[in-house]
């Protein structure tokens, strides 16, 4: 900030803390005037930021802006808002605590435009969070919908809020974005039903009408001619110069998907919107009976259609009042005015609640989901209000517009006092305390309970009889006649009577004085809508680049003036030790151009050859505080007119330091050009080295064909070399790898040998690594694959499952059957299922392997025993089922008719069953069926079939059914 006081003449300062003379508005004014004419919109008074609208675009909100601001300390460099963004920002982070920015001023004086431009601060610059996409267009897209739904033009600007904004934006442990929500309030509801000549009514009706689609106006019973609507003739402005409403309708019709709008909520909401319409065309007349009634019947037919309500009870609604007496209903007709009220009460409830609806949507697209968050979270809140309203005509709104600048002021001045405090104490500077004007008389007249105006206002509300606005006024009368800060035309003496008219009181604000009119005051506070219409349930040009007169008005009812007095009654600039001798340090000799101590000690020794008196800065723990900025322009002008001699003294460094490189350059050349010959020679002889290498090889590539020669000697030698390095860096490294490198045609013989001699090596190598337990079970590996490879649907899954030495523990064996086998041994058992010959009845039993035989077991009964030498062969199917056949020769009285099988391991079974018998058995694989023997003459068959699952039924043949999924198809 304080390389720009040396051009304060021509762009005035930075922070109106820095002004000479600060109690002077004409200063002030003439202060923004200068910033302005340098395009410079921006000026602080401390930590408040004060902003002139351009009215043009300006180049300083770029990217690369943002990141100028970044981490940046608040006063390192020019005003601007995202310095206060970032300091928000920062302060946020670092305190954890939850901050706010309040945005106040005129209509027109760019809130709306403030807001956004925070908002795009913090979702450019901040961390990336796994939402944050989504997040940040939501938060960005609904500044178009809110806008188009709370915005209209108004005499001072073409898209003034007419709404109230608070909106919170939620961030995690790691400072990035995580959710966010809107509050509204004060909607100005009246401007649905009437606008001021020059005004018009809320953005959307015009944007529905001129972009709408010509299908969704004839759906909603609209035209396309503003004209045509008593709701939007009443400003005579459907038309402006700035807006083009059809190109808004798209953006919002676009944000509203980007929100997360259903197209029946978005058919919804425009239904509501048409409503409004059709309500201010519904016009009353009088019936054949004298009677007032509706006589536009086609609005009341689109109003039932687009409010979902009932078209004779709306008639009634709208016509007739409901009013309850001693317990009892009655209905009562209502007249011309009444009924015309009632109308416009009802287009005010349904656009009121339809905006509600809105933001609380909105809010559900930027809610914070907590599913998988850990960690804190914190809060920046975003504040846009209306600033002070001081119009020729000011009733209900701007009272309660007012009131709230009042409480915000009252606010204000006890943080600004608070924080200059806070800052004092903890530097070790006596505070002084500070006179200032406290508006908490004025924040009393109007909320005090039982005296304030608003409960004088909503007791003549609820009075009974009937309370109009004048007796309202003559009751603020009788109750505050006192005040020195209320003044009626009755209450005023002859000087100042005309100024104020017998409908009208006056408040004395902090900023500044306004007459109200109470015309309306009470039906507005009541919000008047007739108990009936609640009953139903409806579906959810170019300004000044400098308009003094403005500013003036605004500096004045900001309050810009008495932040800037509070702000200038103790110092009026502070800085931290090691900046403040950073810039100055050079102005004393004692600590230019380094200063090695204490940084309080070399400020001390700087002020002290400044020549500062005792009044005029104080010394705190970090920071140096001075009172006049008279005392820190001297300073700057000082620094000023050092830098001619500091800029001698740098040239006379750099022309000397300079020079005396020149002659070590010189000194040094004479050595580095012996280097260099020293060099160059080495390099000639590498060269000729490297042609006589290359010659070599061009004439030995010639005469690779030949025999051994002189000229192709070494071309060979080299590779037999590069061949035999190769080999010995991509050698296979297992004896499943088959690779080899492919030998140049002179050692082709001598590479098989190689082959064949790695192979073997690593052959024995693994022989001798293998331990007898796998090698057991590589055998049964092998013989499985001889016998299963691409016969069986499940050999492909059972090639990486390891066979184990028994599917059944030695506990699981019956002692009866240890005791029958006697010294034969069990080497493998598993359960399975037998199939009865006669009506293949499943019977689950035990097969056992020992050396010479099998048997099947049923608990402790030895059911079949089968010789391996007269087991014939097996039989199994082709699919994924465990059936197996043991055939068995019929002839064989010992033994019994052919052993039909099922199990899980059915690979494993067989595999044990070859490998166990003494010959080879023959395995039988079939694709569609299997014939056994059931007894002498008799055979049995089993059908195979592919299904989805494992079945076993019993056929009509007599044949057994079995299907089986395809695992490999």
């Amino acid at each position: 900030m304080e390389s720009t006081l040396t051009a304060r003449d021509r762009v005035g300062v930075q922070d109106f803390v820095l002004l000479e003379n600060y109690t002077s508005e004409a200063a002030f004014i003439e202060n923004l005037r200068r910033r302005f004419g340098e395009n410079l919109i921006y000026t602080y008074i401390g930590s408040v930021l004060v902003s002139v609208n351009p009215n043009k675009d300006l180049e300083i909100y770029s990217k690369a802006h943002m990141e100028r601001y970044r981490g940046v300390s608040f006063y390192e460099i020019s005003p601007h808002i995202y310095a206060v963004s970032d300091n928000t920002y920062r302060a946020m982070r670092t305190e954890r605590r939850d901050q706010c920015i309040l945005i106040s001023g005129e209509s027109g004086a760019g809130k709306t435009e403030a807001s956004k431009k925070i908002l795009q601060y913090y979702a450019t610059t901040c961390p990336v969070a796994d939402r944050m996409s989504t997040l940040r267009d939501c938060l960005l897209q609904s500044n178009p919908v809110l806008e188009a739904f709370g915005n209209a033009k108004t005499l001072h600007n073409d898209n003034s809020s007419r709404f109230g904004k608070y909106m919170d934006v939620q961030f995690d442990f790691r400072g990035a974005p995580i959710g966010g929500h809107i509050l509204n309030y004060l909607l100005e509801k009246s401007r649905v039903v009437h606008q001021n000549h020059g005004e018009r009514n809320f953005h959307i009706f015009y944007q529905l009408l001129e972009g709408g689609e010509q299908d969704l106006l004839s759906k909603l019973g609209l035209e396309r001619n503003a004209q045509k609507y008593q709701y939007l003739v009443k400003g005579c402005c459907p038309r402006v110069s700035s807006i083009n409403d059809k190109n808004d309708w798209r953006t919002v019709r676009k944000a509203l998907t980007v929100i997360g709008f259903h197209e029946d909520e978005v058919e919804d909401l425009l239904n509501i919107i048409a409503s409004v319409l059709h309500l201010g065309n519904t016009q009353f007349g009088e019936g054949k009976n004298g009677e007032n009634q509706i006589t536009t019947e086609p609005q009341l037919k689109y109003l039932s259609k687009l409010l979902g309500v009932d078209g004779a009870a709306l008639r009634e609604a709208l016509t007739h009042k409901k009013i309850t007496a001693k317990g009892e209903e009655m209905i009562s007709p209502l007249s011309f005015e009444q009924a015309v009220a009632a109308r416009d009460a009802l287009a005010k409830a349904v656009y009121g609640r339809a905006f509600t609806w809105l933001v609380v949507k909105i809010n559900q697209s930027l809610a914070f989901k907590q599913n998988n968050f850990k960690g804190s979270s914190s809060v920046i809140g975003l504040l846009d209000i209306y600033g002070f309203e001081v119009f020729q005509h000011n009733s209900f709104e701007q009272f309660c517009i007012n009131y709230c600048n009042e409480k915000l002021q009252q606010l204000f001045i006890e943080l600004t006092l608070k924080s200059e405090q806070e800052e004092y104490e903890a530097e070790g500077i006596t505070w002084e305390p500070v006179k200032y004007f406290d508006n908490k008389i004025i924040c009393d007249l109007v909320e005090e309970k039982h005296k304030g105006l608003i409960s004088i206002l909503d007791e003549e509300c609820l009075r009974p009889g009937e309370p109009s606005d004048i007796s309202f006024l003559e009751k603020l009368e009788d109750t505050l006649g006192g005040h020195a800060h209320f003044v009626t035309h009755k209450l005023a003496n002859a000087k100042t009577r005309k100024a104020v008219s017998r409908e009208e009181f006056k408040l004395i604000h902090y900023a500044g004085e306004v007459n109200y009119s109470v015309n309306g005051f009470l039906d507005k506070n009541k919000d008047l809508l007739y108990r009936n219409l609640k009953e139903f349930d409806m579906s959810p040009l170019c300004f000044p680049l400098f308009d003094e007169a403005l500013v003036r008005h605004q500096v004045k009812y900001l309050g810009l003036m008495e932040n800037l007095r509070v702000r200038r009654a103790g110092f009026a600039y502070r800085r931290h030790y090691e900046t403040f001798l950073q810039r100055y340090k050079s102005l004393c000799p004692g600590t230019w151009p380094n200063w090695q101590g204490r940084l309080a000690d070399g400020v001390a020794t700087l002020v002290q050859h400044l020549g500062y008196k005792p009044e005029e800065y104080k010394l705190g723990k970090t920071k140096i505080f001075i009172r006049f900025p008279k005392t820190l322009f001297s300073t700057e002008d000082s620094l000023e007119a050092r830098r001619p001699a500091l800029v001698l003294t740098l040239q006379t460094s750099w022309r000397g330091y300079r020079e005396r490189a020149k002659y070590l350059r010189i000194r040094h050349a004479v050595i580095q050009s012996a280097w260099r010959g020293m060099k160059s020679r080495q390099r000639a002889r590498r060269r000729r080295h490297a042609v006589d290498i290359i010659r070599k090889f061009i004439k030995g590539f010639i005469y690779r064909h030949y025999e051994r020669c002189p000229e192709n000697e070494y071309f060979l030698d080299h590779q037999r070399f590069s061949f035999l390095m190769m080999l010995f860096r991509n050698s296979p490294k297992n004896v499943l790898d088959k690779s080899w490198p492919i030998p140049p045609p002179s050692l082709t013989e001598a590479s098989e040998h190689l082959c064949r001699l790695c192979m073997q090596n690593m052959m024995h190598a693994y022989c001798r690594r293998i331990q007898p337990e796998w090698k057991k079970q590589m055998e049964q590996k092998v013989v499985a694959s001889q016998i299963f490879k691409d016969q069986k649907d499940s050999y492909p899954q059972s090639v990486p499952k390891l066979f184990v030495a028994s599917r059944l523990n030695n506990e699981e064996f019956n002692l009866k059957v240890i005791q029958t086998l006697g010294n034969d041994k069990v080497k493998y058992g598993i359960e399975v299922t037998k199939y009865d010959r006669r009506g293949y009845k499943a019977r689950p039993r035990l097969l056992l392997l020992t050396s010479s035989f099998a048997m099947l077991v049923a608990e402790a009964k030895l059911k079949q025993r089968i010789d391996y030498a007269a087991l014939k062969s097996i039989s199994v199917s082709s699919l994924s089922d465990g059936f197996m056949v043991l055939h068995v020769p019929s002839e064989d009285n010992k033994q019994k008719s052919d052993v039909v099988l099922q199990c899980d391991h059915l690979i494993e079974v067989v595999t044990k069953l070859a490998t166990m018998a003494d010959k080879k058995i023959k395995v039988n694989m079939s694709q569609d069926s299997i014939k056994f023997a059931v007894a002498q003459g008799k055979e049995g068959v089993i059908d195979f079939t592919s299904g989805p699952e494992l079945k076993v039924a019993k056929g009509k043949k007599g044949h057994l059914l079995v299907t089986a999924p395809k695992l490999n198809p």
